[in-house]
């Protein structure tokens, strides 16, 4: 099975790295209106705590949507590699001025700020980054698992914070993934195209 997951990722990063710069630009831009949509949907109060992420390698660029959930008043958060236990996130709440240092990948994060930290059942929403989903709102991710320990925690209980979403170009879909115990499937996955609900 993890030689068919690693094809699928192989495949898939590589039609999400051959978008040229403008179908980048046109999706960002419709991200930016189709989460906003989703959102302004919710009849429960209007600020909201979010938890986001600087896209990489191709991913689906967030950076509109980040600005536009700042304008609406938002309180936005990004994930830290826990310092001690590594294989797991933490939420910093990240501002315009916020200090920023890359982490091991190269992605950057905000410098460590135990008081900026929002403990995970506190968000309203965490947007995740995905190589690819299938039609029953399974997610592949890159491989390190970091999102999936993190909601180990909350896989056994019904909890009802925070709402998980999937962010991906639409030619990340696929029919079906093969799927592992620890996978965390979404209920909702954004795309330029389409919001998907399952």
């Amino acid at each position: 099975m993890s030689n068919k997951r690693t094809h699928i990722r192989q495949s898939i990063r590589q039609l999400r790295n051959n978008l040229s710069k403008k179908q980048q630009e046109k999706a960002a831009a419709q991200l930016k209106l189709n989460f906003t949509q989703q959102l302004n949907s919710e009849k429960t109060a209007s600020k909201k705590q979010i938890a986001i992420y600087f896209s990489n390698d191709g991913e689906l660029d967030t950076s509109l949507l980040i600005n536009e959930l700042w304008r609406q008043g938002h309180t936005l958060y990004l994930p830290v590699i826990h310092p001690f236990n590594g294989a797991t996130l933490l939420f910093q709440r990240y501002e315009k001025n916020s200090p920023m240092r890359a982490n091991r990948y190269g992605i950057l994060e905000p410098k460590l700020n135990c008081s900026q930290i929002c403990p995970l059942s506190d968000l309203d929403y965490l947007l995740m980054p995905l190589v690819a989903f299938d039609n029953q709102g399974n997610r592949l991710g890159m491989g390190g698992g970091f999102y999936d320990k993190t909601l180990a925690q909350l896989h056994a209980y019904n909890w009802q914070k925070p709402q998980l979403i999937g962010l991906a170009h639409s030619c990340q879909k696929v029919d079906a993934l093969p799927i592992e115990s620890w996978d965390v499937p979404l209920k909702t996955i954004i795309t330029p195209d389409k919001i998907y609900h399952w």
